[in-house]
């Protein structure tokens, strides 16, 4: 008998545990799915991958907010987030030519909402009228930081130092003209770390043009397409000298990506499936991956 009672307790305590193991899954079951952080694009041409196939890559992937059907550096960003294990709901607001006093004036209704990553630029020569003058950029950047952090508190806004263009160096009409080529992305970028140290709001800056220096730098990339590529190397421009190539691009997202998440782009592997996509050979992938890793380290040794 005393068995028999031990053996009916025991079976009542694996009831009891059973029932409330299911009534903990049925609670958990019913707790909504934590939503993904939100990532908004602010940019032009050099956001959407103009004159390259990135433009309208992967575009069903990321929203658009002018329904353009644009995939650009954000599709990359959003692919490599994937690849690493990351959840992000990515969107952008792109229109060529534009700096952020563009977006301010006529497309704030579209992004002045509560997000958690924000990733922004301005003209590639910093102001159209003015090129070489960082007071437009600092002026749009701050403003535009201070409309995010007004919506959510949190916000981690980061704004992209483009790159060096051909285009305003080697021809004697370039601003740049009878410079190095590094000189305009250097000039670039120490207006952003200027637009970035004046906002309170914003973390810091992605240094793609630095990025595009070190791959001229360690003979990855021809630093001039005016007098042919040469063998071996490959060209951070499309055929304007002015916007970039595949390869480009995809070095910027590689850049962007590193510095919004943390994570370094080395571990994404030669065979990472954009670069596949693109055409870019494993040996670039890896080389690309290389040069936003090492750029990235600089930066914050800086």
């Amino acid at each position: 008998m005393v068995a028999k009672a031990g053996l009916i307790l025991t079976r009542r305590w694996a009831l009891s545990a059973l029932s409330a193991l299911t009534a903990a899954a049925v609670t958990l079951g019913s707790l909504p799915a934590r939503a993904a952080e939100t990532v908004l694009f602010i940019g032009n041409s050099f956001t959407y991958g103009a004159n390259s196939p990135v433009w309208k890559y992967r575009s069903d992937s990321v929203t658009d907010l002018n329904g353009g059907g644009v995939g650009g550096v954000p599709a990359l960003f959003k692919l490599f987030a994937q690849e690493a294990g990351l959840d992000y709901a990515v969107s952008l607001e792109t229109a060529p030519g534009k700096g952020l006093d563009y977006h301010l004036q006529e497309k704030l209704p579209l992004v002045d909402k509560a997000w958690d990553h924000v990733v922004m630029h301005g003209l590639s020569t910093l102001d159209g009228a003015k090129p070489g003058d960082p007071a437009l950029l600092i002026d749009t950047v701050g403003r535009m930081a201070k409309v995010l952090h007004a919506r959510n508190p949190k916000v981690d806004i980061l704004i992209t130092a483009t790159w060096s263009r051909a285009d305003q160096t080697y021809p004697d009409t370039g601003h740049w003209h009878g410079q190095p080529i590094e000189a305009m992305g250097r000039d670039v970028r120490k207006a952003y770390d200027a637009a970035a140290a004046a906002s309170p709001y914003v973390r810091g800056v992605s240094p793609v043009g630095d990025a595009w220096n070190r791959a001229f730098a360690v003979g990855f990339a021809d630093p001039n397409p005016y007098d042919g590529i040469s063998a071996g190397k490959v060209n951070l421009w499309a055929w304007d000298s002015y916007h970039a190539s595949a390869h480009g691009y995809y070095l910027e997202a590689l850049v962007v990506f590193g510095r919004l998440t943390g994570k370094d782009p080395q571990a994404l592997g030669a065979h990472e499936e954009a670069a596949r996509e693109l055409g870019i050979s494993p040996p670039q992938a890896s080389a690309l991956q290389q040069i936003a890793h090492d750029e990235i380290a600089a930066y914050h040794g800086k």
